[in-house]
């Protein structure tokens, strides 16, 4: 018995598609992480240097109003009942066992990176 991997299985990409697509109009964040490098401090005896590094986390800039016509729009396309409101900010990915569900959270990952810029 041979396992074959299927990268491209079209369940998986409409449920990468589904998630990312809540973020349409979501413009593509540049990179936020900075290194600041300060000199080299040699005592003698011991010799150190200070590295500082910020990250900024992901800038949202869509509003309630948008991510909830973007939900609606999704579940429309997949014919789901439609919300009239969104509670928070918490989207998850549900399929059923042994469908690829760790794959398609990776692959959501890279490509919410991708398109968006978001790195957390």
């Amino acid at each position: 018995m041979k396992i074959r991997f299927d990268a491209n299985q079209q369940f998986q990409l409409d449920a990468v598609s589904a998630i990312v697509d809540v973020f349409e109009g979501q413009p593509l964040q540049e990179d936020g992480v900075t290194l600041n490098f300060s000199a080299t401090v040699d005592t003698g005896l011991l010799s150190q240097t200070e590295v500082a590094v910020s990250c900024v986390a992901n800038n949202l800039v869509l509003s309630e109003e948008a991510l909830l016509k973007n939900v609606q729009n999704i579940q429309e396309t997949h014919r789901l009942p439609i919300v009239s409101q969104l509670h928070g900010k918490n989207f998850s990915i549900e399929m059923e066992t042994g469908t690829g569900k760790t794959y398609v959270y990776l692959r959501t990952i890279f490509e919410l990176n991708r398109r968006y810029g978001f790195k957390k």
